[in-house]
């Protein structure tokens, strides 16, 4: 048996088997389950299993942190061990995760993880139409390749269109997965979508307006996929079975897209200029000042949960404006960890600690912050505010900088570098080694209780 396999069996066995899945799903870095029976849950024997780093619960589900792409290959390798169906799994960080999120866990976070669950099946596709976008500005740039572009403008070409695919269909994706998570029909979420998006609404005049096709993003998609799903919920109550399958997409189409292009599209279309107008602003005009409080307190949101809404606005920013400036600042939380855990693994003399650092600092630097946030600052206290201090130095110097990216989010740490736009490459890098540099020497003066063996 591969160690991916042996893991999803070891993983199997810590839920209680088969029959206590309810759901089981990934994103990542973890494998997410909902278990019918908690009680049959051995957390212990889940944290022990090599390959794990973690375990966190956030409301009904479990998350075990198996690392970046391979949540993926377990949860496949356990579908493959079960029979009868496809549920889902259970995660694994650290003990310290768990508790850190039961204690500080915010009253609106279970709302806004459902929210962020939207956008987590698209992860993947931000990360490839970014990192593509990103060799296609590095192809374009003469002083680096050459004439490379003019030589190959059909290759280039072909790069770009592979680049922004999932941008030209980002509303109908968000449809369709908002719909799932609603609790509605998910053809009829894309449909919603595509009615909103749909190019032919330039051409009719409401109230003396031509209508504007995609007003208002992902966030009117939103809105009128969860009146859609309402809607569809309450005739399915209330229709006759015999006619229910006929007129329950009918009239839910009718009335939500009806409803949609009076009202939810013109306030998503309001709402959505107030984000990307509101966030550019803050960020354009705060400079230093607004960087760092939003790089140093983005750690402390993570831990309440309500970091999950801002995915709805780091989309918005990109399809605003075709960059995102939010997202480099906020990844320097995650870089002061980088300094703060060297800081730790120069000063400790606990060898336990010293293997869980040296294991945790390459997927750090790639952007994985679980195992040094939940394993190495947070319990040692201070530490953590030396790392967000950190982090907060270099957010200032990203925002100062004006460093965007051409994603909306599912990346972070050195990779994103791949991602910035044309000629803000080494300003970012160079924000990345003063969070580095800060939360070093921040954390080496704060000091921390070693450890004992």
């Amino acid at each position: 048996m591969d160690k991916t396999s042996a893991l999803a069996s070891g993983i199997l066995r810590g839920v209680g088997g088969q029959s206590n899945i309810h759901r089981l799903e990934n994103c990542m870095t973890r494998v997410r389950l909902e278990v019918h029976d908690d009680a049959q849950l051995d957390i212990p024997a889940l944290k022990a299993l090599p390959g794990v780093s973690g375990y966190v619960k956030q409301g009904v589900q479990h998350q075990v942190i198996v690392g970046p792409g391979r949540a993926a290959q377990v949860v496949d390798a356990m579908n493959a061990l079960m029979t009868g169906g496809a549920p889902e799994v259970v995660g694994d960080a650290a003990h310290n995760k768990a508790q850190a999120t039961a204690r500080y866990k915010a009253p609106m976070s279970d709302a806004l993880r459902k929210l962020a669950n939207v956008f987590i099946p698209l992860i993947p596709a931000f990360i490839a139409s970014g990192l593509i976008t990103g060799i296609v500005n590095i192809l374009k740039r003469p002083d680096i390749v050459g004439d490379l572009a003019t030589q190959y403008p059909n290759l280039i070409g072909l790069l770009g269109i592979f680049g922004s695919a999932v941008f030209a269909i980002m509303n109908i994706l968000v449809g369709v997965n908002a719909a799932r998570v609603f609790g509605g029909s998910v053809a009829m979420g894309g449909v919603m979508a595509g009615i909103l998006s749909s190019p032919q609404l330039a051409q009719i005049t409401l109230f003396g307006e031509a209508l504007q096709p995609g007003r208002g993003g992902v966030i009117a998609v939103l809105l009128v996929v969860a009146l859609m799903c309402w809607i569809e919920k309450r005739l399915r109550v209330l229709l006759p079975g015999s006619v229910e399958l006929i007129l329950n997409p009918l009239l839910t189409t009718l009335i939500t897209a009806s409803v949609a292009i009076v009202a939810l599209q013109p306030v998503g279309g309001m709402i959505s200029d107030a984000i990307a107008h509101g966030a550019t602003l803050a960020i354009d005009k705060g400079g230093l000042l607004v960087g760092a409080l939003l790089a140093g307190t983005f750690l402390p949101l993570v831990l309440t949960g309500l970091h999950q809404g801002l995915v709805p606005i780091h989309v918005e920013l990109v399809q605003a404006h075709g960059a995102n400036a939010l997202l480099p600042v906020l990844a320097m939380a995650g870089v002061g960890q980088i300094g703060a855990a060297i800081a730790v693994l120069l000063k400790t003399r606990n060898a336990r600690l010293k293997k869980v650092i040296k294991g945790a600092l390459p997927v750090g630097l790639l952007g994985v912050g679980e195992p040094l946030i939940f394993g190495v600052t947070l319990p040692l206290g201070r530490p953590f505010l030396g790392a967000c201090l950190g982090g907060a130095i270099g957010g200032a110097a990203i925002s100062y900088f004006k460093v965007a990216t051409v994603v909306t989010f599912g990346i972070s740490g050195l990779p994103l570098a791949l991602t910035i736009v044309t000629g803000k490459v080494v300003l970012y890098l160079l924000g990345y080694l003063l969070a580095v540099a800060a939360g070093f020497l921040f954390t080496w003066c704060l000091g921390f209780n070693d450890p004992e063996e």
